[in-house]
């Protein structure tokens, strides 16, 4: 005689996983939307530029570390009443955010912005290098001056 044991908490997930399934099927679809994005290094600068169709100025909000750009908006539905039904629709509507990481640190206080036709550039003037000195250790007398990093003697 073969012998099953009753394992009641495989059969309360089969049946959590149909309702999941019958309720996915019952509501529109959503996809997450995040705004693509360009990052380019121009030397002394990052220009990030950011796609952001559909979305007035008013509407988004862009903030920058020293390390990171994020940008988060909404997509307004409009307050339209027409007769009749709508069969599909596809346009978007609710809110995003997008964190960018920097590949180097930036002045954040000396960000540039432009705004136009639904495109987002951002120009990010890199910190400056600090400079590394290399002292000679030898014969010295216990002062060290000009040091921006200790060094291993």
């Amino acid at each position: 005689m073969l012998v099953r044991y009753w394992q009641p908490w495989r059969e309360i997930d089969t049946i959590r996983r149909q309702f999941d399934q019958l309720f996915d099927s019952m509501t529109p679809e959503q996809t997450d939307w995040t705004p693509a994005v360009e990052l380019k290094d121009a030397g002394n600068e990052f220009v990030l530029r950011a796609q952001l169709p559909g979305i007035d100025a008013k509407d988004l909000d862009v903030q920058v570390t020293k390390d990171a750009v994020m940008l988060v908006g909404e997509h307004r539905q409009e307050a339209k009443t027409e007769e009749g039904g709508f069969f599909r629709s596809e346009f978007r509507y609710g809110k995003f955010q997008r964190v960018i990481p920097l590949p180097a640190e930036v002045k954040n206080e000396q960000v540039n912005a432009e705004f136009k036709d639904g495109v987002l550039s951002l120009t990010l003037p890199k910190v400056d290098q600090v400079k590394t000195v290399k002292l000679n250790l030898a014969g010295s007398t216990g002062a060290i001056e000009g040091a921006t990093e200790p060094t291993n003697a």
